[in-house]
């Protein structure tokens, strides 16, 4: 995920990529946990996707005040 096609989301749409997000590194913490992880570097991609959509929404909200 590009930081370009973030900031071209609105609030709702980064807040519900959010939550999928959430939800993805949630899913593979359990299967690192229970040994299935396949794709390892798919919890370093979701951890810096998760940090992007939450530096980028702080920013817009900041930009809104």
């Amino acid at each position: 995920m590009k930081a370009s096609d973030v900031r071209a989301k609105t609030q709702d749409q980064l807040n519900d990529d959010l939550a999928s997000l959430k939800k993805e590194q949630f899913n593979l913490r359990f299967q690192k946990a229970t040994g299935q992880l396949e794709k390892t570097a798919r919890v370093k991609e979701v951890r810096r996707d998760i940090a992007r959509i939450k530096t980028i929404a702080a920013q817009k909200s900041a930009g809104n005040k």
